[in-house]
C-alpha cells in the first residue's frame, strides 16, 4: 500500500512539473544562459590519480580517457579508484575563482565515462561515497557553494558511455596509426569484436538494463538532491537509443527551468544549445541557434600532470570575444588534480581574465552578435539600450595610423570611450554613415582593448565585411 501511495504522489508530482516546464517557454528558460555567456567547467574524478601515465608509460589523448587508452582492466580501475581522497578540495574556493574569473555558471562532471559517481548514489556504489577512502558527497558542498555566491550550477553526465557499470557503451579510441595498437594486439582485437569494450565484465548486462538500473535512478538523483539546477549536459549520444533517451527526457520535468545541449541523442532530442567541442564556429556554420563552444585551457579536460601546454590570457579573452561576437557562448574548462587543486597554470589564467573581465565585462554580457559579422581588426558585439544601441569593438590589432573605420552606420553616434581607462574618444561620421575613430597612439590594454560607441536607436545587421 505504501508503495502505491508513494507511486501515485510520484507520478502527480512529476506530471505538475512537466506541466510546469511546458509553462515555461524555451526563451524564459535561456534568459540567464544567454546573459551570461562565460561560464567554467570542470572535468574531474578518478582520472586525476593516474594523470596521464599507467604502468609508467604516458598515455595519449585526454586525461580522463585513460581507461579506454590504456585499456585498464575494471578491477585494476576500481581498485585504484579506492584511494581517490580529494583532502584538498575546498568548493568555496573554486566557486570564488570562477567568479572572480567572470564566469557565471559551473558545469562538472557528476559522472563520466569511467563510471564513477562524485556523489552519493543508491544505483551504482562505485560512487566517491561508498568506494573511496574519502567518502564523502562532492558535488552537495559545490551545491551549496554556488547558491551561496550566485553562480548557477549544472551536472555533466555521461548516459550512454560508462566503462565500470556493465552494459554501458564503449568507443574505440584508435592509435595516430589506426588499428591495432601495436602495445596490445591481442585487447585491440577483442575491443573490434565487443563494439569497444576490452573486460568481459563490461558486458555482463545489457544497455537496457544498465539504463534502466544506473543511468536513469542517477539522473534522478542529481536531480532531486541538489536544489535548483541550471544545466543538464549530456554527453555522448553515442550508443543511444530512442527509447533510452525517452527515459532520461521525461525525467526533466523534476527541474522545470533546467536546459540541456545537443548530445541526449541526435538528432531526435536537440535540447536547448549546440556544444562545438575545442572549436569556434565560423560565420557559415551558424544557423540562428543557441550553440556553447567548450574548450581546454591547455591540450587536456582531465588533469594530466605532464600537460604544460597552456593557451595564454590573451588567447583565451580573444576566443570569448569571438564566440561573443557570434552570438555563443564559451565554457572553458579546468581539470583539477586528485587532491582537489586546480592546476597552478589555471589560476593564473582565471585571475588574469579576471582582471580583464571586470574592466571590460559589459562587452560580454547580454550581448547578441555583430551586426557587421567579422571585422578583419577585430570583433563587435552590441547591447540594446533604453535609448539605442552600445556598440563594442574589440581591436585585435591597433591601427598603425590611429585610425578605425566603421563602415554604413546610419545611426547618430552619442559618445565613444575606452573601457581601458574611461577615456573619452573622438569620432567624425561621413555622409555616407562611415564613421572614424580617433584612437590614441598607443594601445591601452595588451590583452584586448575595447572600444564602447553609443548610438541612437537600433543598429541593423549588415553585410559582413
Amino acid at each position: 500500500m505504501k508503495r502505491t501511495i508513494i507511486a501515485i504522489l510520484l507520478t502527480v508530482f512529476l506530471g505538475q512539473s512537466l506541466l510546469a516546464q511546458e509553462m515555461l517557454t524555451k526563451d524564459e528558460r535561456m534568459a540567464w544562459w544567454r546573459e551570461a555567456r562565460f561560464g567554467m567547467f570542470i572535468h574531474w574524478g578518478v582520472y586525476a590519480i593516474p594523470a596521464g601515465t599507467w604502468n609508467g608509460r604516458q598515455i595519449g589523448n585526454i586525461g580522463e580517457w585513460i581507461m579506454n587508452r590504456a585499456k585498464i582492466p575494471m578491477m585494476d580501475y576500481q581498485n585504484m579508484a579506492k584511494e581517490f581522497n580529494p583532502v584538498k578540495y575546498d568548493p568555496e574556493a573554486w566557486v570564488k575563482m570562477a567568479k572572480d574569473a567572470g564566469m557565471k555558471y559551473i558545469v562538472i562532471t557528476s559522472k563520466h565515462h569511467d563510471g564513477f559517481a562524485l556523489f552519493d548514489s543508491e544505483a551504482s556504489k562505485f560512487n566517491v561515497v561508498d568506494h573511496t577512502v574519502y567518502g564523502k558527497d562532492l558535488l552537495k558542498p559545490l551545491a551549496e557553494a554556488c547558491k551561496k555566491h550566485g553562480i548557477k550550477l549544472g551536472f555533466y553526465y555521461s548516459q550512454a558511455q560508462d566503462w565500470n557499470n556493465p552494459g554501458g557503451t564503449a568507443i574505440r579510441r584508435l592509435t595516430k596509426e589506426g588499428w591495432p595498437n601495436p602495445d596490445s594486439v591481442i585487447i585491440d582485437a577483442y575491443t573490434k569484436e565487443h563494439k569497444g569494450h576490452w573486460d568481459w565484465r563490461q558486458e555482463t548486462k545489457t544497455f537496457e538494463q544498465y539504463i534502466d538500473d544506473v543511468a536513469v535512478p542517477q539522473v534522478r538523483e542529481l536531480l532531486t538532491n541538489y536544489g535548483d539546477l541550471a544545466v543538464l549536459w549530456w554527453d555522448t549520444p553515442s550508443g543511444m537509443t530512442d527509447e533510452a533517451a525517452e527515459k532520461l527526457q521525461a525525467l526533466l520535468a523534476l527541474q522545470p527551468a533546467i536546459i540541456t545541449n545537443d548530445r541526449l541523442k541526435r538528432p531526435n532530442f536537440p535540447g536547448d544549445h549546440k556544444t562545438p567541442e575545442q572549436r569556434i564556429p565560423n560565420l557559415a556554420d551558424l544557423d540562428g541557434s543557441d550553440w556553447e563552444t567548450c574548450m581546454t585551457m591547455n591540450g587536456t579536460w582531465g588533469y594530466k600532470s605532464y600537460d604544460k601546454n597552456y593557451k595564454t590570457p590573451r588567447t583565451l579573452i580573444r576566443n570569448l570575444v569571438d564566440i561573443a561576437s557570434k552570438g555563443g557562448n564559451f565554457l572553458l574548462n579546468v581539470g583539477p588534480t586528485a587532491e582537489g587543486e586546480f592546476p597552478a597554470e589555471s589560476i593564473e589564467i582565471l585571475e588574469a581574465m579576471g582582471k580583464w573581465m571586470k574592466i571590460n565585462g559589459e562587452s560580454v554580457y547580454g550581448t547578441k552578435a555583430s551586426p557587421w559579422g567579422l571585422f578583419p581588426w577585430g570583433r563587435c558585439t552590441r547591447k540594446e539600450t533604453k535609448n539605442g544601441t552600445s556598440l563594442y569593438f574589440s581591436l585585435y590589432e591597433w591601427p598603425a595610423d590611429g585610425k578605425l573605420v566603421i563602415p554604413g552606420l546610419s545611426a547618430r553616434v552619442v559618445s565613444a570611450r575606452l573601457l581601458a581607462d574611461g577615456s573619452k574618444i573622438k569620432t567624425t561620421t561621413a555622409k555616407n554613415g562611415t564613421i572614424t575613430i580617433t584612437l590614441p597612439q598607443n594601445d591601452p590594454d595588451p590583452l584586448l582593448t575595447v572600444i564602447r560607441v553609443d548610438v541612437r536607436g537600433k543598429v541593423a545587421d549588415k553585410i559582413a565585411q
